[in-house]
């Protein structure tokens, strides 16, 4: 397969100074001067996200878990993947156990990592990476304080079907699927 071309020139710009603009509960923002490839500066303001993980987690019948939970800042529910964000210096593959566990109530059997996301690049350094799991075994849900969710299990088909009605909006899991539909359908047995 052929691989993209190599850049044509050095266009990084470099940091020359950074600031804590604002330090949250969970995100943090920068402002930073940077230098542009031809020595002129520049501010750059983002959000430093500790990173998280979404998992794809397959019941024996091949159904797929999702979550229905209210988002806030956007006023409304919605349709996702389980996942959840990394606590300091936990390893990604934890972080998905322990919120499969959390969020959903299940201990997954098999795990694989699928994809690495970088959903914000443009104003943030999140990551989230995605896992797939199946042998799932159900231990009970042990959500967080303030923390309400439904989850249920549909056929991916089914979900992607939601994608397309518009009844899923949420990029991670939009992606997910995709990613599932084009590329890991082997994975589960």
């Amino acid at each position: 397969m052929k691989r993209p071309p190599e850049p044509a020139g050095d266009f990084t710009e470099t940091r020359a100074s950074t600031e804590l603009a604002y330090d949250g509960g969970l995100l943090r923002l920068r402002r930073d001067e940077v230098r542009l490839p031809g020595g002129a500066p520049a501010w750059r303001e983002y959000v430093e996200h500790p990173g998280a993980v979404m998992m794809m987690a397959f019941l024996d019948d091949g159904q797929v878990l999702l979550e229905r939970q209210f988002r806030y800042p956007m006023g409304r529910h919605y349709i996702e993947l389980p996942a959840g964000k990394m606590e300091k210096g936990e390893p990604p593959l934890e972080t998905a156990r322990r919120e499969l566990v959390e969020e959903c109530g299940y201990e997954a059997a098999d795990w694989w990592h699928m994809a690495t996301l970088h959903p914000c690049i443009g104003y943030s350094n999140e990551v989230i990476e995605l896992y797939g799991a199946r042998g799932l075994r159900h231990v009970g849900a042990r959500l967080d304080p303030g923390e309400h969710l439904e989850v249920f299990a549909a056929p991916v088909e089914s979900a992607l079907e939601w994608v397309r009605e518009g009844l899923i909006q949420d990029t991670k899991t939009m992606i997910g699927l995709f990613w599932w539909s084009r590329f890991g359908r082997t994975e589960v047995k």
